[in-house]
Formats: C-alpha cells, sequence, structure tokens
C-alpha cells in the first residue's frame, strides 16, 4: 500500500475557492463581480506582504476564468467549479493554459522572450491564456521592457497576472498598464479563526494561548502562522 504524501499545512489547507480565502474580501469581492459582469482586465498587479495569499488569489482568479462549467450550474457563478476538466487540470498542474513563472529565477530578457513566444498560441479549449508571474519586481529593467510590448498590444485571450511584496520596483509604464490591488495584512483575530478551523479538522486540540501566540508569530501572515503551527505540532 503506499503511503500517502506529507503535504504542510499551508499547502493542504490553500484555499480553492475565493470563498475561503482570509481576511481578503475587498480583493475577492472585486473580482467575483467582474467575472459575473465579464468586464476582466488584460493585467493585475497584486501587491502586499508575503504570506497574504496574492498567488492563491491569482490561481482561484485563473481556474474561475477558464472553468467550463456554465455559471448557472455552479453554486456561485464566478467560483470555479472544482469538478470540470479544466479545473481539475490545472489543479492537478496539467493545465497548458495557466503558466505560473517565478520571476525572481526567470527574470532576463530570454525568459521574457520565451513567454512571448508562447503568448503567440491561442489557448486549448479554455477562454484564456493566463500567466501568473510571481515576485515581479525581481525582472532586470530589460526584461520589463522588453514585456512592455506585449502588455501594450496583447491578443484578446491573454491575461496577465503579476504578484509582489514591492510594487515600487515595478516600472511604472508597468503598473500604468495594470488593474491594481493592495492586499493587507491578515489580523490575529482572524488568523486564530482559520487555525482553530484546521485543529477541528486535523482532530487536533489547542488551547487559546497557544494559537493567541501561533498567530502573533505570524506577523500578519497566514502562511507565517502555518509554517509555526506545524513546528508546534511536531512538538
Amino acid at each position: 500500500m503506499s503511503e500517502q504524501r506529507y503535504l504542510v499545512t499551508a499547502r493542504k489547507y490553500r484555499p480553492q475557492r475565493f470563498c475561503e480565502v482570509v481576511a481578503q474580501e475587498h480583493v475577492t469581492d472585486t473580482l467575483k463581480n467582474a467575472i459575473r459582469m465579464d468586464r476582466l482586465a488584460h493585467a493585475y498587479l497584486f501587491s502586499g506582504p508575503r504570506g497574504v495569499g496574492k498567488t492563491t488569489v491569482a490561481r482561484i482568479l485563473a481556474k474561475a476564468i477558464n472553468c467550463t462549467t456554465p455559471p448557472e450550474e455552479r453554486e456561485d457563478a464566478a467560483e470555479p467549479c472544482r469538478r470540470c476538466e479544466a479545473c481539475q487540470s490545472f489543479e492537478a498542474g496539467r493545465s497548458l493554459n495557466i503558466i505560473e513563472m517565478d520571476a525572481a529565477s526567470n527574470n532576463s530578457v530570454n525568459d521574457i522572450r520565451e513567454l512571448q513566444e508562447t503568448v503567440r498560441i491561442p489557448p486549448q479549449g479554455a477562454r484564456k491564456k493566463v500567466y501568473i508571474i510571481d515576485e515581479v519586481h525581481m525582472l532586470s529593467q530589460a526584461a520589463f521592457n522588453a514585456f512592455l510590448k506585449t502588455l501594450e498590444e496583447p491578443p484578446p485571450y491573454a491575461l496577465f497576472i503579476f504578484a509582489t511584496t514591492e510594487p515600487h520596483k515595478v516600472l511604472p509604464t508597468i503598473l500604468s498598464r495594470c488593474q491594481r490591488f493592495d492586499f493587507r495584512r491578515i489580523g490575529v483575530a482572524e488568523i486564530i479563526a482559520q487555525l482553530r478551523t484546521i485543529c477541528e479538522a486535523e482532530g487536533l486540540t489547542a488551547d487559546e494561548g497557544a494559537l493567541m501566540l501561533i498567530a502573533r508569530k505570524g506577523d500578519g501572515a497566514l502562511r507565517d502562522a502555518l509554517s509555526v503551527f506545524d513546528q508546534a505540532v511536531s512538538l
């Protein structure tokens, strides 16, 4: 019998729908309205501290856009169904229509040119071809300049989502072409509530003092708090 692979808590309980995202309703509600009204921008910039949900929301947005279940057949027309082939292929890491790139390690002009080559190829059996570029501020000046042309005249099927902890390092010419959302630090009470939910799901007991300490250690970042939580559970 094969052993089940261990997943850290942050990955195991990573939100898969907008309604599961903690404390970023000002972002998720606006994005859901944009999906319902079919008023999607061609480029988004998600900025904020690390560990607050920027990449997670980018992935949910990409999934919701390409979900093939008709809106009227979903529990919420703006949420991904998680049942169709498009949703399941992305969650399994085999989608060809949602491309993720870490700009911290792919920040050269050649990296951007390779990405631009793929932009020319339309999505296969999906509404949009979505590019999620994490740590976008790490792109070199030359890479930013090379990318500018694509942002100025993107094909109608392309959608870009940039995530950054340092928006001031992104070129103003890039910023001006994006719809920006600022993610906030997550409050201690909200982190405690999420920790309590996870404890119940895992069959764990924890006193309020311990949860308070873990939440404060997170310093507004749920992912960091969950890392401390994993360490505490292992003691």
